[in-house]
């Protein structure tokens, strides 16, 4: 089966670094687009958005100009919302610059606008908009500047609005350029989402962010190599998986495995278990602890009991002896981690299994823990010749590859990946699904969502689902992985009954049921 397009390739999604824009904006000039065009769309569109929020309006607004193209920008900005009769100041706090930019202010002036000479008080009520280095953002900026803005956030007497990417923030990594950068309640992005406004550390600093089409050519965007993609709740109407057969029986639904649990966590496991009910899956066996063994049919009778782990001395379970009595071979995915706690010498047995397991192989915690401490370490996933999807958060990660140091965490999934040949699940604030082409960056989840045992749940909601979508193509591609991550994350944020794994799963079961029943209609 080929691979599924997803999502759409546009500007709302697609995800570039300030080189990328720049080379994207040349070539648009070289075409034939005039600069002077572009930035009048620009300063159009964001005057539209504002138009649409006229409480943010209401009490004047101050538009600080930069000295180039972004303080261009602003200043069609505060033409649009003068000549909409509303109460307009500008103020630059340096010389400017660009050509352009001169000739916008020089009209504002000529037609009234008011342009201060002093810097603007942070305790006047109105709407300030920072339009001053955007995304050509390169070094540190006047750290009296972002206090002046930030005083203006923090008194909450009138919203901050940034235009592309706020003052002091840089646009590929998502950090201050020195110690503090402007903090914006909302940032329009212009043209293409950049990469630094989805990363963790700059959600202190953008607000909400908000994309400002500005018409860039899809056929542009379709040329960029290793394409980013940002996803968003929205997403979730146009995810496709394969429909089974009506009349396909449950051996034909997919088989999968799951191994979890330990006496030390013995929930982890109910909840991996959980995940792959809700996925839908045909066919759900298990090893567990022997705690959770006995009591398993009260509560999930449906799985089929495939072996059970004895504990350590210090309550972590040992997988071997079940390992070793298994086919393997008869499941297209397997899952381990959730719970199982560290045991290295057991690791040190058990690894070869799981190198030989043709099917798709799901590690998470405690399975990545047992690898990153032991004597192979990350060349495990080189001794695999088979799909392997794993799913580290950041510290997990840096145990797991402490030899990888990029400046995002997209460059740090996409280089794992890329270095030993795996897709990864990077667990954030915005999580990130990434393989040796292609990354999706999930934005704006639920923060409400960061519980203790979704982790667990997910794993077996990953297995359960892609052991159903392996029935019907062998090799399933990373977009499926991104979906599933999607699909359990969209329904812990519309759980209404509350927001334990227990209950997300039952949202989980719910919300595939819908999404297949749509796919058939």
């Amino acid at each position: 089966m080929n691979e599924i397009g997803w999502p759409t390739i546009d500007s709302k999604h697609l995800i570039v670094d300030s080189k990328q824009m720049l080379i994207l904006e040349k070539e648009m000039f070289s075409d034939g687009m005039p600069q002077e065009a572009l930035m009048e769309k620009a300063g159009i569109q964001i005057s539209s958005w504002l138009f649409k929020r006229k409480p943010l309006l209401e009490n004047g607004i101050t538009v600080v100009l930069g000295p180039g193209h972004n303080g261009g920008d602003g200043a069609v900005i505060a033409r649009e919302l003068f000549l909409k009769g509303y109460l307009v100041k500008v103020w630059c706090p340096f010389p400017i610059k660009k050509t352009l930019t001169i000739d916008h202010i020089n009209y504002l002036t000529s037609i009234g606008v008011t342009k201060l000479v002093e810097p603007p008080d942070a305790n006047e009520r109105g709407l300030w908009i920072d339009a001053v280095f955007g995304n050509n953002q390169t070094r540190k900026v006047d750290n009296k500047l972002i206090k002046l803005f930030n005083q203006k956030f923090h008194n909450k007497y009138g919203k901050v609005v940034s235009i592309d990417v706020p003052t002091g923030l840089c646009p590929d990594k998502g950090e201050p350029f020195l110690g503090n950068a402007v903090k914006a309640d909302y940032t329009l992005v212009i043209g293409v989402n950049k990469i630094g406004l989805t990363q963790d550390s700059a959600l202190p600093f953008i607000g909400e962010l908000h994309h400002i089409d500005i018409g860039v050519p899809i056929k542009k965007l379709s040329k960029i190599e290793k394409k980013i993609f940002k996803l968003t709740y929205k997403d979730v109407k146009n995810i496709q998986l394969p429909s089974l057969p009506k009349n396909s029986n449950k051996y034909k639904r997919g088989r999968t495995l799951l191994i979890a649990g330990s006496e030390n966590y013995p929930g982890a496991a109910f909840l991996a278990l959980k995940g792959a009910i809700s996925s839908g899956v045909g066919f759900i066996s298990a090893v567990l602890p022997e705690l959770v063994a006995k009591s398993i049919w009260q509560v999930t009778p449906e799985i089929v009991l495939k072996g059970t782990m004895q504990s350590n001395q210090n309550g972590n379970a040992s997988l071997f002896s079940a390992l070793k009595n298994i086919d393997l071979g008869a499941y297209d995915s397997l899952a381990v981690g959730p719970g199982i706690g560290i045991d290295n010498d057991d690791w040190q047995k058990s690894k070869d299994y799981l190198i030989g397991f043709e099917g798709l192989l799901i590690l998470d915690a405690d399975a990545l823990n047992r690898i990153a401490a032991s004597k192979l370490g990350s060349k495990f996933f080189l001794e695999r010749k088979f799909q392997t999807w794993i799913t580290p958060h950041t510290k997990e990660f840096s145990r797991l590859f402490p030899n990888i140091n990029c400046e995002t965490n997209i460059g740090q999934a996409l280089r794992a990946a890329k270095d030993f040949n795996i897709s990864i699940l990077l667990k954030g604030a915005n999580s990130i699904v990434a393989d040796n082409k292609k990354a999706w960056q999930l934005y704006g989840t639920d923060s409400h969502t960061a519980r203790a045992g979704l982790g667990d749940l997910l794993s077996g909601f990953v297995a359960g689902s892609s052991a159903i979508d392996l029935t019907l193509c062998r090799n399933i591609t990373t977009d499926y992985f991104a979906k599933y991550v999607l699909l359990h994350s969209y329904a812990a944020s519309k759980c209404k009954k509350g927001s334990n794994a227990s209950l997300i799963a039952d949202q989980l079961s719910k919300l595939m049921r819908k999404t297949k029943v749509r796919l058939l209609s």
